[in-house]
């Protein structure tokens, strides 16, 4: 396990624990404000998930773009959004990126090559894959990465698109983020074919899975099917078997799994079995760690502190951004 950790630069080893680090207290220090009544709407949590988001959008180029869920704010986060952006669209401040019309759920940046944050299920997937076919129309050699969760895979948005994707050869890249459960219910209840690679070997894209809860084998895998993408191999598919600790949303009373379960897969927790390794192997010792967590705990708090003192938008401004169609006389 260490020699693949040995591979990696320490700097780049402590930057992808610092990132992770950076996506958990932005969550944590989200669940409280929720709490507290200062962040309202939805609010779908990626503790325990970080480890995918960070190797992922790590091994993709600057330029690449991200197509993402409603779990999104890590995504959002290392595309390069800043986090008091985040912080304050959670808020509904004016400050936000989506000027606070969009919450949780609908983060958006078209200059950083965020493309959602998007609150239905599956319906990030055509939207990639029109941005695969305006790339390639373009000559360009960008690829589109859409993350979705196991659950999209039962939608009809999935096969349409992984078969146009395929049929066209387009660069996209589809990652599975399954973590076991669509909502409240397991994957083995709604799906009759639970091999999700096989899923999407049926329409001749390329795909593999991977241990989600590893760092570096995401960045390795993800890296490698990058590569085949951009290489113009076609579309490719990569399953990042993972779990989220937290309930799907804070709405949710989580009836449906067991707690020596979670218990279970916490013990395989992405942030401190990476540390473990990364000190195992002379990168990183206690007081680094605290370091990056200190570092992380003080850029939330700054997010924060924006978030409070930013605007609300001007109710001058209510039909702003709107569909409004002219109605004749």
């Amino acid at each position: 396990m260490n020699d693949a950790l040995m591979a990696y630069p320490q700097d780049v080893a402590l930057g992808l624990l610092h990132d992770m680090l950076r996506i958990r207290r932005l969550e944590e220090r989200a669940a409280e404000l929720y709490g507290e009544g200062r962040i309202r709407g939805f609010l779908h949590l990626y503790i325990g998930e970080e480890a995918v988001a960070v190797g992922a959008v790590h091994a993709l180029a600057a330029d690449d773009a991200v197509v993402a869920t409603y779990r999104e704010h890590g995504h959002a986060l290392l595309q390069g959004m800043p986090m008091s952006t985040i912080m304050a669209e959670m808020f509904g401040k004016a400050s936000g990126c989506s000027h606070g019309r969009g919450g949780s759920m609908h983060l958006f940046d078209a200059g950083r090559r965020f493309f959602g944050g998007n609150a239905i299920v599956a319906g990030g997937l055509p939207l990639a894959v029109g941005l695969a076919l305006a790339e390639r129309m373009q000559g360009g050699s960008r690829i589109v990465a859409c993350f979705f969760g196991e659950g999209a895979m039962a939608e009809g948005a999935f096969a349409e698109s992984l078969n146009l994707a395929a049929l066209w050869q387009l660069p996209v890249l589809f990652c599975c983020e399954n973590n076991l459960y669509a909502m409240g219910t397991a994957l083995a209840r709604s799906q009759a074919q639970t091999d999700l690679c096989a899923k999407a070997a049926a329409f001749k894209v390329a795909a593999q899975a991977v241990d989600g809860m590893d760092v570096l084998a995401v960045h390795a895998a993800t890296r490698d099917a990058v590569a085949r993408v951009r290489g113009g191999a076609g579309p490719a598919f990569v399953e990042y078997q993972t779990y989220r600790f937290r309930a799907h949303s804070m709405f949710d009373p989580e009836l449906y799994r067991d707690k020596a379960e979670v218990a279970k897969w916490k013990e395989r927790g992405p942030i401190h079995s990476f540390s473990a390794r990364l000190k195992a192997c002379g990168l990183l010792d206690e007081a680094g760690f605290l370091a990056l967590q200190a570092q992380a705990e003080a850029e939330v708090e700054a997010a924060v502190a924006f978030a409070e003192a930013a605007p609300l938008e001007s109710p001058a401004s209510l039909l702003a951004d709107l569909y409004t169609p002219q109605v004749a006389p």
